[in-house]
């Protein structure tokens, strides 16, 4: 089950409630029982503090209320970022990867001021939560730097938007479909249809070649041989037309043939195509194209060479001297036996 960064934050919130209560009671040892102070006075508990912030004590009820008010928050900002997706950017030209990207953003700042009011309304002071920060700040030095770093990545992930969803990448040695940004990682789904979540971090440190970042349409190359005896105009007119009659191959831009250089055995030439309907499942379109290739290929006689070597040994009149003959050998000791 995916847990999301609102509801990791109610968790949290929860465990961190427990823990002060927990505390609070600790260090007040006359209420040796909590079921007894609720059977006695249970206002009296709900109003007693347990510490103070600044001048703000908390109380179990303030807790109380700061938990209803997280949960109140990340279900307000759900339901404001379905309503953000579906009846407002779903009517727009935007693309559906800004529309992913527009509506985290959105939901995070939403979330972080309603935080940010709640507690102001509180009547809690800001500044005397600069203690927690400096606690955490020690945290973060020791051990959640790359926490914070992926958390941060992902936010430069979503408002920059180098990559969105559904655009087809390579990172490092991962090469797939971008399926969800999250807080932390980014879900990558390859082609064999396993999901690698990826640091957000490794977007913003390193390379990364983002396949479909202006739009759907995906180029590549074909590379294959003819021998020196073939037609070449002849090989790129068969080649153009085996690619025009794909129908995964655009018109526009229309397919190339290229002679890219002379090999050993054949003349190099490339056939590049392009298509849309095939960004996905590259790897099937140029099995097709292969296989179509070679059976026209066969079909009009011309050559694709595979890699040989011709040996040539130069006759000389030299004399040909064998060391110690074998049949020799055998006569001269026959000899020597009739001789005995």
């Amino acid at each position: 089950m995916k847990i999301n960064l609102e509801n990791r934050i109610i968790i949290w919130a929860s465990v961190i409630v427990a823990g002060l209560l927990g505390w609070g009671i600790f260090r007040h040892p006359q209420s040796t029982s909590l079921f007894g102070m609720l059977n006695g006075d249970v206002r009296r508990f709900s109003q007693w503090p347990l510490f103070t912030i600044g001048k703000v004590p908390l109380t179990p009820l303030f807790l109380f209320k700061c938990m209803v008010f997280l949960i109140g928050l990340s279900f307000f900002s759900r339901l404001f970022r379905n309503f953000l997706a579906k009846a407002v950017l779903s009517h727009t030209s935007m693309d559906p990867g800004r529309q992913y990207s527009f509506v985290r953003v959105a939901g995070y700042v939403i979330f972080l001021l309603g935080l940010v009011i709640g507690l102001d309304t509180t009547g809690l002071n800001l500044r005397s939560l600069l203690v927690v920060g400096g606690a955490l700040g020690v945290g973060i030095g020791f051990g959640l730097q790359n926490i914070v770093a992926n958390f941060v990545a992902g936010i430069v992930i979503l408002w920059e938007g180098p990559i969105k969803l559904g655009d087809f990448i390579d990172v490092g040695n991962t090469h797939g479909e971008v399926i969800r940004i999250g807080a932390r990682g980014t879900w990558v789904r390859t082609f064999d249809n396993e999901v690698i979540i990826v640091p957000n971090s490794e977007f913003i440190n390193s390379r990364v070649a983002n396949w479909t970042a202006n739009d759907r349409t995906v180029r590549f190359t074909i590379p294959l041989g003819v021998s020196y005896d073939s037609d070449l105009h002849m090989v790129r007119d068969v080649l153009l037309n085996i690619a025009k009659g794909n129908e995964h191959v655009l018109t526009d831009p229309a397919p190339a043939v290229m002679v890219t250089g002379f090999g050993d055995n054949s003349v190099n030439i490339s056939l590049r195509v392009s298509t849309t309907t095939m960004t996905d499942r590259t790897g099937y379109l140029k099995s097709d194209l292969f296989m179509e290739i070679f059976r026209v290929f066969r079909e009009k006689k011309i050559e694709m060479p595979f890699p040989q070597q011709d040996v040539h040994v130069r006759s000389i009149n030299a004399p040909l001297v064998i060391a110690n003959p074998p049949e020799r050998t055998t006569q001269t000791a026959a000899a020597g036996e009739n001789a005995a």
